[in-house]
């Protein structure tokens, strides 16, 4: 029996076989998960129905299996329809649970494109669809780097 919050069998398997800068991307319900992503990377649909499950909630299961390193979401566009005043409320909720799992990782921000192409890397090992309906709530993670007791 696992001890951790992740007990997804085949997302704990790619995670066991991942190593140190992996990258692994928790998409929104409105990605484009078949076309933007890495040459090596497993899609695992997790979007049961809309809002179900959320990409935060992706977020607590894979913060309580791996260390992360670094933590980037897609830059809200500033006019458009999708134009926000501000972050989104999203990320509120990640710097929380980021923080509740006793991480210092900060969000970086990536304009839209670029978040694309750190995205379709042979570094992408997972990318976890979800039915999140939030704005911007797109976030890749970079695996990091798991330290000896002695350290």
């Amino acid at each position: 029996m696992l001890l951790s919050k992740l007990i997804h069998p085949e997302i704990t398997s790619i995670l066991a076989a991942s190593g140190h800068h992996s990258t692994i991307l928790i998409a929104d319900g409105n990605y484009p998960s078949l076309n933007k992503r890495g040459p090596n990377a497993k899609l695992i649909s997790m979007n049961l129905m809309p809002g179900l499950i959320t990409c935060d909630q992706a977020l607590q299961a894979i913060l309580s299996a791996v260390p992360i390193e670094a933590a980037m979401t897609m830059q809200t566009e500033e006019s458009g329809p999708y134009a926000l005043d501000g972050d989104p409320p999203v990320w509120d909720d990640y710097r929380k649970t980021l923080r509740d799992a006793g991480s210092d990782v900060e969000l970086k921000p990536l304009e839209k494109w670029a978040f694309y192409d750190h995205v379709i890397t042979p570094d992408h090992v997972l990318t976890i669809q979800t039915a999140d309906q939030q704005r911007y709530a797109n976030l890749l993670l970079v695996i990091g780097v798991r330290m000896s007791e002695t350290e």
